[in-house]
């Protein structure tokens, strides 16, 4: 076994290995850039080798520099993680010139599964079902185009080297098609240093279903069930479950089947995943092969047992599987979701900062688990020159009602704060019906939130539940202030009872009634609720005890009341006397500022390209700038008609969120 190895990767992925190389007695060597200097991965290995400047293409990119740290320290085996170097048929092959293990697949194996067009004409040749498509590399824009039309549109413009959502494009027409094909070479290119692209049919309502493979160097190949990765967008997975609700066990060992024999066309050893597409009749198609470790392969680890980074160490050393497939069990289940750096309600933007505050939560209830795998800390700094990923979130339970109640439960006392993140709409999704019935295909997120998420929308049941709470915790608020005043010795009988609650386009008025154990609150219709907490002011989380459920809500004091968010839902709740309430009525709105003359840069990024002039007239819905952050490239279209009199920002420029990029007249 190895006694030191290096992992090239940084994030939650390099922290997931360095846990379990540790375990094994194994010790670890990070490396980073500039970025990563301070990075949680940097101060879990046992060593450290500054790697470069923060852009990816000049560290973690670059393959001498990760063999002159091997060189350094004396590494004997190297684990790529995910992304970055882990496909590199060259840098696989320079290890092993150097006599250093690879800790995954052989050379070949990434040459003829990794890159998307060879890999699906060996999958054809092998018999395995594949959707149509143009597996030659493309030259151009116009070819890109001709090559759409012979196949019909929609298409799905792809990167050969790709992975994780990046350097891919849906198509609908030519203009689409010309605009996907150049965007998908750029980010082809900066995030794999291969710019080759590819064509195929874009299979309406799909749903998207993997399977994992693990492999020996002695021939001994098996599947681990499968994962369901539907919950998409811009190609990028956010939620991930095992097993499948959509499958059956026929469709699942006929796939498990073909993903063995696929890789057992190319000898391959290690972990690795064979994506499909699944149509409504359970007809599945071969998408991809990525000759490498998943994000989501913690939810195959929570229903086998297995750890799956262990097992790369293990084969990458010689030694051979200790399972058979009719070992391989399937347990309960488990869910994944990706916390992002990124706003929901601005079209998922990438969103950096300080993690002014990041409390994962500590421990699920009842039977289910919990599992977090992240690499950033409170405090941290979330960069735009990586993946906007802050943490993998996963729940396990018997069952899939219980895993999803673990995984609301998780959600809600997750606190992150300092940066926009994706935490309401994972809770949104885990209330939503057609999640909950395990009715999802990839088209989920395009089909339910087709004008972007704006925050959920609580039942009348839950807004009351809240009130309920507010007006409970605002009269512990109003005790402290009381008492740290000096207003009163006697609290119980200065504190109001009466008070008007605001939210959600409700005004609610209530009377409190408080004793040792709580308080009931009244609601002016005859409506109560029995709150009980141990809430104190200044706490970000409250967990309250209403009508004996629990409610967990983060809370956050504002001058008339509270921010409470809960289950995706962000509110304003106003607590107010009824004298207050009755006069807020004669205040006067403030109106936001006019910016619609402005294209305003909607998150950090990079400017990539320029499409228009000064002087230019622009239509509804034209492309004006192209703006890259976090590895994405976002295209920024016009809102409306108008002429552009003012560009502020060139080519190359660094901006900040709301930045002007240009004037209109």
């Amino acid at each position: 076994m190895f006694k030191k190895i290096l992992i090239a990767n940084r994030g939650e992925i390099a922290c997931r290995v360095i846990e379990t190389a540790r375990r094994m007695g194994i010790a670890t060597v990070a490396v980073y850039s500039d970025a990563d200097r301070n990075a949680r991965h940097v101060e879990m290995a046992d060593e450290a080798v500054h790697i470069g400047p923060s852009p990816a293409a000049e560290s973690y990119l670059l393959s001498e520099r990760i063999l002159q740290a091997v060189r350094e320290t004396g590494a004997e085996a190297v684990h790529p993680g995910y992304g970055f170097l882990s496909e590199n048929r060259l840098f696989a092959e320079a290890l092993a010139a150097a006599g250093v293990a690879f800790i995954g697949p052989s050379p070949r194996a990434i040459e003829c599964m990794g890159d998307k067009i060879a890999s699906k004409e060996l999958a054809a040749k092998a018999g395995v079902s594949t959707v149509p498509g143009h597996m030659g590399l493309i030259a151009d824009a116009e070819q890109a185009v001709q090559i759409s039309r012979e196949i019909g549109y929609p298409v799905m413009i792809k990167a050969s080297a790709g992975g994780g959502g990046k350097g891919m494009r849906i198509a609908w027409s030519d203009s689409e098609a010309r605009e996907g094909f150049q965007s998908s070479k750029n980010e082809a290119a900066s995030s794999f240093g291969d710019d080759r692209i590819f064509i195929e049919k874009f299979i309406t309502q799909p749903r998207h279903i993997e399977i994992q493979v693990l492999g020996d160097s002695h021939g001994n190949l098996i599947y681990l069930n499968e994962r369901e990765c539907s919950i998409q967008r811009r190609n990028q997975k956010v939620i991930e479950e095992a097993p499948s609700p959509f499958m059956d066990a026929s469709t699942r060992a006929a796939m498990g089947a073909q993903a063995v024999a696929l890789a057992a066309a190319v000898e391959y050893q290690s972990a690795g995943t064979v994506e499909f597409i699944v149509d409504a009749a359970r007809n599945f198609y071969f998408l991809e092969m990525n000759t490498r470790l998943q994000v989501e392969h913690p939810v195959t680890e929570l229903i086998t047992g297995i750890d799956l980074v262990e097992q790369m160490i293990r084969v990458a050393a010689g030694e051979r599987l200790t399972l058979a497939q009719q070992d391989v069990p399937l347990n309960g289940w488990a869910i994944e979701s990706r916390l992002y750096a990124e706003d929901p309600t601005r079209n998922f933007l990438p969103s950096t900062g300080r993690l002014t505050r990041y409390r994962p939560p500590e421990r699920a209830l009842g039977e289910a688990v919990l599992r977090n795998d992240t690499g950033v800390f409170e405090g941290g700094e979330i960069s735009m020159f990586y993946d906007p990923m802050i943490a993998k979130l996963c729940t396990w339970a018997p069952d899939r009602a219980l895993a999803i109640r673990a995984m609301r439960d998780a959600l809600d006392e997750f606190e992150v704060e300092g940066i926009g993140h994706n935490i309401p709409f994972l809770s949104a999704v885990m209330d939503h019906p057609k999640f909950v019935a395990g009715e999802v295909t990839t088209a989920f997120i395009d089909e339910e939130y087709p004008n972007g998420f704006c925050g959920a929308t609580l039942d009348t049941a839950t807004l009351r539940r809240l009130a309920a709470a507010a007006a409970a915790m605002y009269r512990v608020q109003e005790i402290r202030d009381a008492r740290i005043s000096g207003r009163m010795d006697n609290h119980e009988r200065e504190v109001g009872s009466d008070w008007v609650i605001s939210l959600g386009g409700q005004d609610i008025g209530v009377t409190i009634d408080a004793d040792r154990a709580g308080a009931t609150v009244r609601f002016e219709d005859g409506e109560t609720h029995r709150v009980a907490s141990d809430w104190v002011p200044g706490v970000s989380l409250a967990v309250m005890d209403v009508d004996g459920q629990r409610l967990v809500i983060k809370v956050e004091r504002t001058p008339y009341g509270y921010r409470m968010r809960h289950r995706g839902a962000d509110l304003k709740v106003r607590v107010q006397t009824p004298r207050k309430f009755a006069l807020s009525k004669w205040m006067i709105e403030k109106t936001p500022p006019d910016t619609s003359k402005y294209l305003l840069c909607p998150m950090p990024g990079l400017v990539v390209s320029l499409a228009v002039a000064e002087g230019d007239t622009v239509e509804e819905g034209q492309a004006l700038c192209t703006v890259e952050a976090m590895k994405m490239e976002n295209v920024l279209r016009a809102e409306k008609r108008g002429v552009v009199a003012r560009i502020n920002a060139e080519v190359g420029a660094s901006l900040a969120v709301d930045d002007v990029i240009m004037e209109f007249a």
